[in-house]
């Protein structure tokens, strides 16, 4: 049974939560769940978009057997991750998910659904075929489970939160690194989560650190084109790791493109490893 959200209960949260924990279980790897959205969604009165579909079965007392979320990181592109617990699969439910999807994004005004897939997931990439949803382009998540081993820190670079001063600085570093910036950069200053970089005074990156349960995430990270090959993304990167487990993070989490061997090369010798590659399929709306 179909059950559109646009606010999500603590009770959701927990069926959500219950069922990404069956489904990791069963498939390993992870689910690109983006968690600290789904709680901000909790403390919203409700009135407003679709946000979350969750399908329940009946047969098992109303529990949450299916899930897709949307999430948009610049508000013309949606990025659409679902779920189906293993003991539901073979039933339809994912596809009527998916159709129930394709209307919500439509009504949403987005231009371009990306639909995430783990590259394991045979059923998934199937139902992403049948759409006629071709790969865009895919993603590795990477993750650090023990603080970085020590390196020299150079004390020409230094980190600080972000304030509304930095935005366009911000935004021309992010657009460089990844062809746009965010829309909600502005308020992603909010709790000092955005940090500038800055070498010898200037400001040369920038990166955004997110913490979720035991998990730090590392997100919007990038150096300037003429400021890359001289150790400042290592240097960068190790600190804020340290500082994740200096709070008391058990993990550090992280995506890359599949094809930027360079970034990859930085991370690895960092000493963060391969969870997972996702493939992120063009949906037609």
């Amino acid at each position: 049974m179909l059950h559109p959200r646009t606010h999500l209960s603590d009770d959701d949260l927990r069926a959500v939560a219950d069922l990404e924990r069956r489904v990791v279980a069963a498939d390993g790897g992870r689910l690109k769940i983006e968690w600290e959205q789904l709680r901000a969604r909790s403390t919203d009165p409700g009135a407003g978009p679709t946000t979350d579909l969750l399908w329940s079965d009946p047969q098992q007392g109303g529990r949450v057997v299916g899930y897709v979320g949307f999430d948009s990181w610049d508000g013309r592109t949606v990025e659409l991750v679902g779920m189906v617990d293993p003991a539901a699969r073979g039933r339809g439910i994912g596809t009527a998910l998916l159709d129930a999807a394709v209307p919500v994004c439509r009504d949403r005004g987005f231009t371009r659904a990306l639909l995430i897939v783990p590259r394991p997931s045979a059923a998934g990439h199937r139902l992403a075929r049948r759409r006629g949803a071709p790969v865009e382009h895919s993603e590795h998540a990477l993750r650090l489970d023990a603080p970085p081993p020590p390196g020299d820190e150079d004390p020409r670079t230094t980190l600080r939160p972000a304030t509304a001063g930095d935005l366009d600085v911000l935004a021309e570093l992010l657009t460089a690194a990844f062809g746009q910036a965010p829309t909600h950069l502005r308020a992603g200053l909010a709790g000092g989560g955005t940090l500038v970089v800055e070498h010898d005074g200037a400001v040369v990156g920038t990166v955004r650190r997110q913490r979720d349960g035991s998990s730090g995430g590392v997100y919007g990270f990038a150096v300037a084109p003429g400021s890359q090959g001289r150790g400042i993304g290592r240097d960068v990167l190790r600190r804020v790791s340290r500082r994740f487990f200096a709070d008391g993070a058990t993990s550090v989490h992280l995506e890359v493109a599949v094809d930027n061997d360079r970034a990859l090369g930085l991370y690895t010798s960092v000493g963060f490893t391969l969870v997972q590659t996702e493939d992120y399929h063009d949906l037609p709306l």
